[in-house]
């Protein structure tokens, strides 16, 4: 056998995962995590994407993980309201807005080429569209 028996951990569904492929999930979750905190600080990344990404890997590889953060304070809500509703409070959209204009700003007064505006403008587009169409939360709906 090439694993021994106490090595694999059963998770809901009945599937099977071995610890190493959950340690890989909480090094991933954390390294999300990280970066979701840095994009606090930087306006150019982007935090809400990376502590949804890590919510994902901690529900794989650490449900203590996992737990924690979904009752963090400031980070757990925005989790919530995506998962429960698929919502984006409004606070979360115009800063997003914000950071995005920011980005396209500093590019372009950075020089960059044409056609990288152009690419830029059309995926910042795309993404506003996205983050503008989701639902508001039903608490921030007064």
């Amino acid at each position: 056998m090439l694993f021994r028996r106490d090595e694999w951990n059963l998770l809901k569904g009945g599937a099977v995962l071995h610890s190493t492929t959950r340690f890989f999930w909480r090094v991933a979750g954390l390294i999300s995590l990280v970066l979701g905190i840095i994009g606090i600080f930087l306006p150019l990344l982007p935090t809400t994407p990376f502590v949804l990404l890590s919510a994902f890997c901690f529900s794989r590889g650490s449900q203590r993980l996992h737990d924690w953060l979904l009752t963090h304070p400031r980070l757990g809500p925005p989790i919530l309201e995506w998962r429960d509703h698929g919502a984006i409070s409004k606070r979360a959209k115009w800063l997003a807005a914000i950071a995005m204009i920011l980005a396209f700003v500093v590019a372009l007064l950075g020089g960059a080429p044409k056609e990288a505006l152009v690419i830029q403008v059309v995926v910042l587009l795309g993404v506003a569209v996205f983050i503008f169409t989701r639902p508001i939360p039903p608490a921030d709906e007064s």
